[in-house]
């Protein structure tokens, strides 16, 4: 196997990074619920401050899990499904399979 990474390695890298921050999940869950302006964002975490709201949500927008635009004064953020879509497809569904085969394979008589 060669050392060299391609690109969609080094994008999982940034949305399971994105992932493991419990904060972050909850953004996400959050936004999945329905589309939110960062003030919103914020509101629903009065245990952290702006400033570290909005780093989580930089660290979400780098993933592309999360997209932003302006409207006004205001910025709306919005859940971008495809990164985790991309995850699912790459390792959960392919994991998934294998263990309902393997799951297949023992519930199969054995010819003896």
């Amino acid at each position: 196997m060669s050392g060299r990474r391609d690109k969609s390695d080094d994008a999982d890298d940034l949305v399971f990074k994105a992932l493991a921050a419990a904060t972050r999940r909850r953004i996400l869950d959050l936004l999945k619920v329905a589309p939110r302006t960062t003030g919103q964002v914020c509101e629903h975490f009065p245990e952290l401050d702006r400033t570290t709201v909005l780093q989580h949500l930089r660290v979400l927008e780098r993933a592309e899990l999360v997209t932003g635009r302006k409207v006004g004064r205001e910025r709306h953020l919005s859940l971008a499904p495809l990164p985790i879509k991309r995850i699912h497809d790459r390792w959960i569904g392919e994991y998934a399979r294998a263990a309902v085969d393997l799951l297949a394979e023992l519930d199969t008589p054995s010819e003896t």
